[in-house]
């Protein structure tokens, strides 16, 4: 399979999967961070999440708990489809309202939020394997910055479904340092 079939045949696996656990069980997952990646992260670093897309691991949860530990959340952030993506400041994990919608129709923070990098990046991933090689969207957002900025930790959140026994991978593809699932934790050897 190709990238963007896999794509098609893991966003598929995805959605069903999500679908079919219990509303209260989606609640609890990815409610708080593992104990043993909680060891890995800087005191009062600079946390990069992501606005979850629909059926994608989750990310709201981790926004409040590393706020709430005082750290500062930044969400990414597009100026048009086609521009890097940059982060900035996410200032109410709780109600949300500093955010806008952009480009992409995602939530993100408004263009006159403080631009930061993240120390410890959270990534969201559509396929991924046990050495935590990475399946994104296919616009090469994550890969590109990563490779720009390598932060502290990078952490890839997703469902067990989405475990690959092997992905294609390319030369600008950036491995991540750990992938956290509801049932295991990939890496931070």
């Amino acid at each position: 399979m190709n990238k963007n079939e896999l794509r098609k045949s893991l966003r598929a696996a995805r959605k069903a999967h999500v679908d079919a656990l219990p509303e209260n069980l989606r609640a609890l997952m990815f409610h708080r961070p593992p104990a043993p990646l909680l060891a890995h992260v800087p005191q009062d670093a600079v946390i990069g999440l992501y606005h979850a897309a629909p059926f994608e691991a989750p990310a709201a949860a981790y926004a409040r708990f590393f706020r709430d530990a005082g750290h500062t959340i930044a969400l990414p952030h597009f100026t048009a489809r086609t521009a890097p993506m940059r982060f900035r400041h996410h200032t109410d994990p709780y109600a949300q309202d500093d955010l806008e919608f952009g480009p992409f129709g995602m939530l993100q923070p408004s263009h006159t939020a403080d631009a930061l990098v993240p120390d410890v990046l959270f990534v969201p991933l559509v396929g991924f394997t046990a050495t935590r090689d990475r399946l994104g969207q296919g616009g090469g957002h994550y890969d590109r910055w990563l490779a720009e900025h390598p932060p502290a930790l990078a952490v890839g959140l997703g469902w067990d479904v989405q475990l690959c026994a092997a992905l294609p991978i390319e030369a600008h593809d950036q491995r991540l340092a750990a992938i956290i699932t509801p049932t295991r934790i990939y890496g931070l050897d």
